[in-house]
């Protein structure tokens, strides 16, 4: 439904091209690129009334030799104390230790306004394959102390890997104690495979509200993110460990699709709130400037080497996808779905993937992905159904994927998916249509942190629903997110998951554990 805020957006649209809004983002990347340099002697740092970083401290898509760190001035404090539009000089340290007895890098970077005095720190020069601490500081104020770590250098041998993988943390839906215990767990790496915020409300039993309705415009998105980033539950688990983030539809509008959005937005106008909701998303997140949007496009798909025991692929399947087919619903696959040429991923990104699994030395091909790959089939009225939002609805880039893992058989490919507000473990098939075909990999789905409130253990259908699709082997529709540990050997899978989410305080349980065994396809149960 569109709203009055949407009239903006016919306004502003009709007078820009999408050459206006790169152009638009191209000027700030180069203004942020003099902010990059560092600060200079004279630039002004901020002392205000209340702490400056009221979001915390966050690193993330870390190497062998070092990470982004991450921290935002309080947009509140800098107009109280007339900074609102100055740039300011923001120190950081690096220590080989908590106490901060042994700092091995250290400088000072400028929070610029045109990226809401948000840092983004790319140290380099760090050892491989341990752990460091940071913090930032401006005035007489210093943040809270993150902890972050190196990854073994790429080709190096890794005897161990522990990582876990979490989305779709709706605020008004619950809180997000799963994440204070994912920040209590011993992990090298945190991945968030999309629905960071919600642009919108959904439902009516809300368990905490959100600051406004519907996001539209910079300022909108930015208040948002930081009404999500104020939890101090989010900021614990950004705080203990890197974390490498992509996004998925909520970042900017529901079942968005390239340039084409849910409702009767045209695509000038999604194409100006991509704008939007990409440079709040930089904004907020511990990326790099290689991921700075440019108008409405985002590069954020990218890889990650840990040593040579495992190749990350981060994937975006929104920003280059077809359009849904079929009414955008759950049903019958119709003959726009099975029209040539329909693409998940878009060509380049596509070759991408498929060029790196192909030259990937690592043990392992771990594949960071929004939407669940394999097949998920339904039924009304005696006929199969899919939902035409994920991967089913796009039969034939659903095939390319598969076919190209039979075909090449890259070590060891394990997909991690988000999206679906459930735990699901499944066998990857050569032929997702076909039970008896070869498994080729396996995909773990985890459930929400917080979207769709408290669940529950499995919901009516789930029997038929299993019996439908016998490659899948578990379904659980509680709240929580999955830990993972991978040696040369084999992958463990454990889905972390807590009774409730509608108040603080749930315990946390491991529901089920899988194992993939290297070499062999598929997942076994613990």
């Amino acid at each position: 439904m569109k709203t009055r805020e949407a009239h903006w957006y016919d306004l502003a649209a009709a007078r820009m091209s999408r050459r206006d809004f790169v152009r638009i983002g191209r000027d700030v990347a180069g203004i942020v690129a003099l902010g990059s340099l560092g600060a200079c002697r004279g630039d002004r740092t901020a002392q205000l009334a209340a702490s400056p970083f009221p979001s915390g401290v966050a690193s993330g898509d870390p190497d062998a030799e070092g990470m982004v760190l991450w921290t935002r001035l309080s947009a509140e404090g800098m107009r109280e104390a007339g900074l609102a539009t100055e740039p300011v000089a923001v120190r950081w340290e690096v220590a080989a230790d908590e106490s901060f007895s042994r700092v091995v890098r250290q400088g000072t970077q400028l929070a610029v306004p045109e990226l809401g005095h948000s840092v983004h720190v790319e140290v380099e020069g760090l050892e491989p394959d341990r752990s460091y601490w940071y913090r930032f500081m401006t005035g007489g104020d210093q943040s809270p102390v993150g902890r972050t770590r190196t990854l073994p250098a790429p080709g190096t041998p890794a005897e161990r890997l522990r990582f876990a993988f979490a989305s779709c943390q709706n605020y008004e839906h619950g809180y997000y104690t799963a994440f204070r215990h994912m920040a209590e767990e011993e992990l090298d790496l945190v991945f968030h495979l999309g629905d960071y915020i919600y642009e919108v409300g959904y439902g009516d039993n809300l368990v905490r509200a959100h600051e406004a309705g519907e996001v539209f415009t910079l300022d909108d998105y930015r208040a948002r993110y930081l009404l999500y980033r104020s939890d101090p539950d989010l900021q614990a688990a950004h705080a203990a460990f890197p974390w490498a983030i992509t996004f998925d539809d909520h970042e900017v509008d529901n079942n968005w699709a390239s340039d084409v959005a849910e409702d009767d937005q045209s695509p000038a106008q999604l194409l100006l709130r991509r704008t939007a909701a990409f440079q709040a998303f930089y904004e907020f997140m511990p990326v790099r400037r290689s991921s700075m949007p440019s108008g409405p496009d985002i590069q954020v798909y990218r890889r990650l080497h840990f040593g040579g025991l495992a190749d990350f692929h981060v994937l975006d399947s929104r920003q280059y996808r077809s359009d849904q087919a079929c009414g955008d619903t759950n049903g019958p696959l119709c003959a726009e779905a099975l029209e040539p040429g329909r693409t998940m991923l878009g060509a380049e990104q596509e070759d991408w993937l498929f060029a790196g699994l192909a030259e990937s030395e690592s043990r392992w091909n771990v594949l960071a992905n929004q939407v669940m790959i394999a097949r998920l089939e339904g039924s009304r009225d005696g006929e199969p159904t899919v939902s035409m939002d994920r991967w089913d609805g796009y039969p034939e880039a659903q095939d390319r994927l598969l076919s190209f893992l039979d075909r090449t058989r890259p070590a060891n490919p394990v997909v991690l998916t988000g999206d679906i507000h459930s735990n699901w473990a499944a066998d990857l098939k050569a032929d997702p249509r076909d039970p008896s075909s070869s498994v080729v990999g396996a995909e773990l789905v985890g459930t929400s942190i917080s979207s769709g409130g408290d669940g529950q253990d499995t919901r009516p259908g789930t029997a038929d629903s299993l019996a439908r699709n016998p490659h899948i082997h578990f379904f659980n529709a509680q709240r929580g997110y999955v830990r993972c540990a991978a040696t040369p050997d084999r992958l463990v899978a454990d889905y972390r998951i807590v009774p409730w989410v509608t108040r603080p305080g749930a315990p946390v349980e491991t529901r089920a554990s899988f194992v993939v065994e290297a070499g062999r396809p598929g997942l076994l149960p613990a």
